[in-house]
């Protein structure tokens, strides 16, 4: 399986984040890291930081000359607004503290306080921020590059933000990848995004924030990820709550299931059929997505869609929402960190590394394997055996 773990806080020295079973033979390179970070930081509507602050990424560990070494992978992304707050979050004592005692609402603030034992927010909030997801996107660069020698890719774009909505029949592939990065909130369809920046802008003249919808697209993953027989194992599961842990996000759906809600089983369901071409569903091929690409908590080999939900930020550029100064007992109002309009189109490319992260450990715990090599030829080995289901009444007969 792939494990991985990050630690560090928004305004820290820096990001760390360690993935354990990787297996060797992958292609790993500070560029490739990199690049999935500057992804991260795409979007109309963001804040000023994403404009001047750039990822300094170093692979410390389990790597060596671009490949992967079957070991822990260790890589740390240094922030480069650290003098700025040295002071203020240094790990030593006895430097100036001031301290934040007005959590905001809607933030991790006040009930982390609460649960710690705290009396500064700043303790909560540099740890609760999104700015955490960077560590991910960086986990995910790996889990990718699995996901790519078994022959599977994974994109997002945006569906819906602020009420603007992309026509349901838009759904991107593969190849259209780099046309939705280089799109102002990466979304597949010109006259939406249209509508969605006029969107963003009315809700910055208001001093307001919006939320939105990414659907992640996974391709060609191979049949038989997830399990029916252990409910911590069916990969919907794993996937539904992967992506709830993002910063915001606040509803997962796999296919097309709020649609399937509102209609009948008649229509709700993907046909199944022979198809000799369909190598990682084992020579059958489902008509439709509308099950998101899975039954029964497995992977059919079909294509795998998950869509995230996620609310508006919670600050604001007008501090408008109520709260408490826990330091007097006063009512007052919610203090100011840098803040978005909308963080939806970036919030596409974390959900992009988490689904990879998710797939490509299900792909692992499947097939195992030490090196590329030895995981390749699980999977072959497996398909070849899958798609012999597809000839048993010619056998019989």
């Amino acid at each position: 399986m792939l494990r991985f773990l990050t630690a560090g806080e928004s305004h820290g020295k820096g990001l760390v984040v360690i993935v354990e079973g990787a297996p060797s033979g992958l292609s790993i390179t500070t560029e490739q890291v990199a690049d999935e970070l500057a992804r991260r930081r795409l979007g109309f509507g963001r804040g000023p930081r994403m404009r001047f602050e750039r990822d300094e990424v170093t692979l410390l560990a389990g790597v060596r000359h671009g490949k992967t070494l079957g070991s822990p992978i260790a890589i740390e992304i240094a922030n480069t607004e650290w003098e700025k707050w040295r002071e203020e979050m240094s790990p030593d004592p006895g430097h100036a503290e001031r301290p934040l005692t007005a959590p905001r609402p809607g933030h991790a603030d006040l009930a982390g306080m609460q649960k710690y034992a705290l009396n500064d927010a700043r303790d909560v909030l540099e740890r609760a921020s999104a700015r955490e997801t960077a560590a991910r996107v960086a986990a995910g660069t790996v889990a990718k590059s699995i996901l790519s020698e078994l022959g599977a890719s994974v994109l997002s774009h945006t569906v819906a933000l602020g009420g603007v909505e992309v026509p349901a029949s838009v759904r991107p592939g593969p190849a259209d990848l780099g046309a939705i990065d280089g799109d102002e909130v990466r979304c597949a369809d010109a006259a939406t995004t249209a509508a969605m920046v006029a969107a963003i802008k009315a809700a910055a003249a208001d001093g307001d924030s919006l939320g939105g919808v990414a659907e992640v697209l996974a391709y060609d993953v191979p049949v038989g990820l997830g399990s029916h027989v252990h409910w911590d194992r069916k990969l919907d599961g794993l996937l539904a709550q992967a992506v709830m842990s993002i910063q915001a996000v606040k509803g997962v759906e796999i296919g097309s299931a709020t649609q399937q809600a509102r209609g009948r089983g008649s229509e709700a369901h993907d046909s199944i059929e022979l198809d000799a071409d369909a190598t990682s569903a084992g020579g059958f091929r489902r008509a439709t997505a509308l099950a998101g690409g899975l039954e029964g908590g497995i992977t059919t080999g079909s294509l795998v869609v998950v869509r995230a939900t996620m609310k508006p930020l919670s600050t604001l550029s007008r501090p408008v929402l109520a709260t408490v100064d826990l330091s007097t007992g006063d009512a007052s109002t919610s203090f100011k960190e840098r803040t978005d309009v909308t963080a939806v189109p970036a919030m596409g490319v974390v959900a992009e590394s988490m689904v990879a992260l998710v797939l490509a450990s299900e792909a692992l715990r499947k097939f195992g394997g030490d090196s590329v090599r030895e995981l390749r030829r699980n999977m072959d080995g497996f398909l070849a055996d899958a798609a012999l289901v597809g000839h048993l009444v010619d056998a019989q007969s």
